[in-house]
């Protein structure tokens, strides 16, 4: 990874970290609810998974904006920021928020990840 930008790891490296924390946040905090019933409350708090989703959009647009981004990457960060955007702010798909922002942080972890190694194959340079 000598001839990759750094400015490119560090956007894709944030954007899989945040996707991680994400995931961790929709899939252990209800599970550790039932143990400790004050994380049950970090569980449901909208502002939480917002502030996510918040967090999130700017790195992927960044990421979007890169020269040399090819369409199942860009399709792959597109499809999870939707995702995500739905699950955190659309109301009427509140019960279907942990299924939805999941998806979302998956399908950003993979385009990132996915990114992350296309730039740093050297015939891809």
């Amino acid at each position: 990874m000598a001839g990759r930008p750094s400015g490119a790891a560090v956007i894709d490296g944030s954007a899989i970290t945040l996707s991680g924390l994400c995931l961790i946040h929709c899939l252990l905090l209800p599970v550790m609810s039932a143990a400790l019933p004050i994380a049950g409350v970090w569980a449901e708090a909208e502002w939480l998974h917002r502030t996510f989703v918040i967090a999130a959009l700017p790195i992927a647009v960044l990421a979007l904006a890169s020269r040399r981004i090819n369409f199942p990457i860009g399709a792959l960060i597109v499809a999870g920021c939707s995702f995500l955007v739905a699950g955190a702010f659309v109301e009427a798909w509140h019960d279907y928020e942990v299924p939805l922002t999941t998806v979302g942080a998956l399908l950003l972890a993979a385009g990132h990840g996915w990114r992350w190694f296309y730039k740093s194959t050297p015939d891809q340079s």
